[in-house]
């Protein structure tokens, strides 16, 4: 059978939130490369600028989105309205793109976020073969399986006994209930609605994961017998194709500020794109950072602490604790500063991306997991691939020191740093041509020729 020689064009729809855009397009970058059209549709949110890296992008949105008001309910339950919101509208969007794609171009497939569930109906309507796009990783796919089919009273009982939170979960060892993608901020109602849109694939023809074998094999293998489609893990993705989406304005001046600095002597700290810090926790960071004695770079995302914009609300202290050896800045090139010799470790929120480039560049971490996926992957970081340490509970600037030191001075982390750099090799020969997550793309694309060269 011959290969079609046509040019097929692949439509992503992506979550309007950094941590799920990034991801997205460096999918869509990888695709492109392999010789497909991009078209990415948006909401009114967040939305990816066609910049020089994405030139040959086709980008539209779609309208009736929601009111600016509805943008503050919170992360969850902005999903589950966004969803009520676009399915009728996400349909027109995509029987305009039908009309207008002449056959030399036609659409392969919508690949859509798992949070994106509104696709499933287009797709089926207009029988357009679709692939979900899971931007965390198989153990918290499983994971939401597992919370999916919960019963919520009975579960929530369950978590109110200290012991059971940290009692191991069976089958997925070394996660323990407390580890569970859940959230204080939702309730678990809410969050078992929006996991069973999820991990209910509809019509899907298979589902990528930005994740590699060598980080979470078994996690893998049981997602793929759950399933009845493929799994391809291509990741991690921002090794395969770079690809610049950041929706803040980085700031480039702390890149000199680490050139003054001694090699693997900074603590890192990021926090993400939507976590929220309290004043008193801000305050005990900063001091048990300048009592570890080390240098360090500090991301405060504008609106990151309440009833401020940025850090002018915070007492004098905060400025005296952090002028000696801190540097603070609203928005950092996270990866250029991962990759920087003086970067000795990441005090991190472990969303899933900011996970993987600390682990693409062989950093170790500090975990301060807030919400979700993040839980579990501070699970791993700490006790699969041991390259780092987990804050829990109260913030006090005694642990913080001591996590500071054990990362950047002791023994213990000089142990972590090169496992650290060992799982780097492991990853970058998986997205090397002939390794696991290169192949695996290969895979995926080679299914999409053979369907549309039928």
């Amino acid at each position: 059978m011959e290969k079609t020689k046509v040019k097929k064009r692949i439509v992503l729809v992506p979550v309007p939130a950094q941590g799920h855009v990034t991801p997205m397009m460096q999918l869509g970058k990888a695709l492109y490369l392999k010789g497909f059209s991009i078209t990415v549709v948006q909401t009114q949110y967040n939305r990816v600028s066609s910049s020089k890296d994405f030139s040959d992008f086709q980008f539209i949105t779609i309208p009736d989105s929601l009111p600016d008001s509805l943008i503050n309910l919170g992360a969850l339950q902005f999903l589950i309205k966004l969803n009520q919101t676009c399915e009728a509208s996400f349909k027109h969007c995509l029987g305009q793109l039908l009309q207008e794609q002449g056959n030399d171009d036609a659409i392969a497939c919508v690949v859509y976020d798992e949070y994106m569930y509104f696709s499933k109906a287009a797709v089926k309507e207009f029988q357009i073969p679709s692939v979900v796009f899971s931007t965390t990783n198989a153990t918290a796919f499983v994971c939401r399986s597992f919370l999916a089919k919960v019963n919520a009273d009975k579960f929530l009982i369950d978590m109110k006994d200290s012991e059971m939170q940290d009692k191991v979960f069976a089958g997925l060892h070394p996660l323990r209930y407390k580890d569970l993608p859940t959230s204080a901020f939702v309730p678990l109602e809410s969050i078992i609605k929006i996991y069973t849109e999820t991990v209910n694939i509809g019509t899907a023809s298979a589902v990528i994961i930005n994740s590699a074998s060598c980080l979470e094999s078994l996690s893998l293998a049981r997602l793929q017998q759950e399933l009845d489609v493929p799994v391809y893990p291509v990741g991690p993705l921002h090794i395969a194709a770079t690809a610049p989406s950041s929706l803040l304005e980085e700031d480039r001046s702390c890149i000199e500020w680490l050139n003054k600095q001694k090699p693997s002597s900074v603590i890192y700290i990021s926090l993400g794109s939507l976590g929220l810090m309290e004043t008193k926790d801000v305050l005990e960071m900063a001091q048990g950072l300048k009592n570890s004695n080390q240098p360090f770079l500090w991301v405060i995302r504008p609106g990151s602490i309440p009833t401020s914009e940025w850090t002018e609300s915070l007492p004098d202290e905060f400025s005296e604790l952090v002028s000696e050896r801190g540097y603070v800045v609203k928005w950092a090139p996270q990866m250029e500063v991962l990759r920087h010799s003086a970067v000795g470790g990441f005090w991190s929120h472990c969303g899933w991306n900011s996970t993987l480039e600390s682990l693409g560049e062989g950093v170790p971490m500090i975990c301060r997991p807030i919400t979700g996926d993040q839980r579990v992957n501070a699970r791993y970081v700490e006790s699969v691939w041991r390259i780092g340490v987990q804050l829990e509970g109260e913030l006090e600037k005694g642990t913080v020191e001591s996590a500071v030191k054990s990362l950047l001075v002791d023994e213990e982390g000089d142990e972590m740093r090169k496992r650290a750099i060992d799982l780097k090799e492991k990853l970058k020969a998986s997205a090397r041509n002939g390794g696991s997550s290169c192949s695996s793309l290969e895979d995926f694309v080679n299914s999409l020729k053979m369907k549309t060269s039928m």
